[in-house]
């Protein structure tokens, strides 16, 4: 004659669990079909309320981002009540079978001091009230918690819908995940992707380009003059200077920063695909457009465009630009019905368009289009101070990505700085500090931390041919004039400090072409 405990799926003290058969198969071909975790969860409340007679039962979500359980949908609980029910991973029943990933069963509430009773439904009369919770688990990742409250009278009956909660959460955890990921982490994208635009926003503002010389205040009052307008801005300069951060700028200090920011550089793709790239293509118009595929221009609409090196556009799409610009009308390759777009376009470029239209390698019409409002942004070699301000701000930024102390940059180094004509603008020079930074000990850029290109300008004679004479006139020249610094010109001092008399410190400062006179507290020249 069987057990009490294997009779399961019987009629056991007056309750038959074999009449949630039906819902349970309900619940399973709702999974299978559709993944739905509403319906699912419902039916799992109509088992809880008529086959279980359930007072209150819970369906419970992790929030790993939080570190904290909550309750997703519940029978028996007010939404003031729902809302309390929130638990750290550990705190109370629910809280300790997730950080174990174990069923807990409690047969009196009124005896277990781990029961906490946030959501503040119990009363007295409820002490006699059983609680079982089991986890929602997929492999060894606890996703949530089923719980259930009743008053049992008998130690089977509760054992076996321990176990059948736990049938009902293993059919749930494949859809409970698909909730979670669908939800939260596309919440979490969001808010990340949010924090990230917010970032770049602030990032690109005009009153953080850095930089204050003449030149750069011409820059920021026509990017302000401009901003708020839909005029099309051509922005010229040598390469590295930073025409992408004006060009931002002027989107996001415009009237709709929250509008799209397209860029596209016209030298990153072969000419074969930049029509395509640009315009869109529709399914089959070439060998391997299996689908229709917008372009950079619909994806800017309502925004603006940034074409960077417009100067390498073929001749085939400047036509097709040409006609952007004066139609606001676009055809994907292998259509022919046109597309209006509203945008802005803001095109850069280091070459010189004049000369190129002179030689018919650039559309004259397509120039003069462009050329409606140019900003000219100055090379690094005429922005004087700005080359400090910039190495400053580059310090900063590399010793915190590098987890580095520099503090500051000797004055050597910033000689040799201000010295070098900077071919390659700012985009060198934040290459060059990158490497300062890494290299650098004791919490000083030297002037031998510096490329040898940027050492040798300030270096004279025998110095300047390179290699181990050039790295050692380098730091004796970097010590020297630490020296000098350190005591005010004094070159007494300078000398002890060095371990020189004061005719052989002379003599390595002539060498040099250092004057001690720079170096005296009341008529310093250097920068400091």
């Amino acid at each position: 004659m069987e057990s009490a405990e294997e009779r399961s799926w019987t009629c056991l003290a007056g309750e038959c669990r074999i009449q949630a058969w039906p819902s349970l198969y309900e619940m399973s071909q709702v999974i299978a079909e559709s993944a739905d975790l509403a319906n699912t969860v419902q039916i799992l409340l109509r088992i809880m309320e008529k086959y279980m007679n359930v007072v209150r039962g819970t369906v419970s979500l992790c929030d790993r981002q939080a570190g904290t359980v909550y309750i997703h949908e519940s029978f028996g609980l007010t939404e003031e009540q729902e809302a309390r029910g929130i638990y750290r991973f550990g705190e109370g029943i629910t809280g300790k079978v997730v950080d174990s990933g174990t069923t807990m069963i409690v047969p009196r509430i009124g005896d277990d001091k781990d029961f906490l009773n946030l959501t503040r439904t119990h009363t007295d009369q409820d002490k006699d009230l059983s609680f079982l919770c089991v986890p929602i688990k997929r492999g060894k990742k606890v996703l949530g918690t089923i719980s259930v409250e009743r008053k049992y009278d008998n130690d089977v009956l509760l054992k076996l819908d321990a176990e059948l909660m736990g049938i009902v959460a293993s059919l749930m955890a494949h859809t409970v995940e698909l909730y979670l990921v669908e939800n939260f982490v596309k919440v979490s994208l969001i808010s990340e992707n949010q924090r990230l635009q917010d970032a770049l926003k602030d990032r690109f503002k005009p009153s953080n380009i850095v930089g204050n010389c003449k030149g750069m205040r011409d820059v920021y009052g026509l990017i302000e003059k401009v901003a708020k307008a839909r005029t099309t801005v051509l922005v010229l300069g040598e390469s590295g200077v930073g025409k992408e951060l004006v060009a931002s700028a002027i989107h996001y200090s415009g009237l709709d920063p929250k509008s799209p920011f397209v860029q596209f550089n016209c030298a990153a793709l072969p000419e074969s695909l930049i029509e395509s790239e640009l315009f869109g293509h529709e399914k089959g118009s070439f060998t391997g457009a299996t689908g229709l595929r917008k372009g950079r221009f619909e994806e800017a609409d309502g925004g603006t465009i940034f074409i960077d090196e417009i100067g390498e556009l073929p001749l085939s799409a400047q036509a097709k630009l040409l006609r952007v610009l004066q139609e606001k009308t676009l055809e994907r390759v292998g259509a022919n019905k046109p597309i209006k777009v509203d945008i802005r376009i803001i095109a850069a470029t280091n070459r010189d368009l004049e000369d190129m239209v002179s030689k018919q390698k650039f559309r004259e019409d397509l120039y003069y289009r462009l050329d409606v409002f140019p900003i000219i942004v100055p090379p690094l070699r005429e922005r004087g101070a700005d080359i400090i301000a910039l190495a400053d701000y580059f310090v900063a930024r590399y010793s915190d990505q590098n987890h580095k102390n520099v503090k500051r940059i000797s004055t050597p180094a910033l000689n040799m700085m201000m010295s070098y004509h900077w071919p390659g603008n700012v985009r060198e020079l934040e290459n060059v500090i990158e490497r300062a930074t890494i290299l650098s000990e004791g919490g000083v850029i030297h002037g031998y931390d510096l490329p040898p290109s940027l050492q040798t300008t300030v270096l004279p004679g025998a110095a300047q041919k390179g290699g181990l004479s050039a790295r050692m006139a380098a730091v004796e020249y970097e010590m020297i004039v630490d020296a000098l610094k350190a005591h005010d010109g004094n070159m007494s001092e300078a000398a002890k400090d060095l371990g020189l008399t004061r005719r052989i410190l002379g003599l390595r400062m002539e060498k040099y072409s250092i004057n001690y006179k720079d170096y005296r507290l009341v008529d310093k020249k250097q920068p400091q």
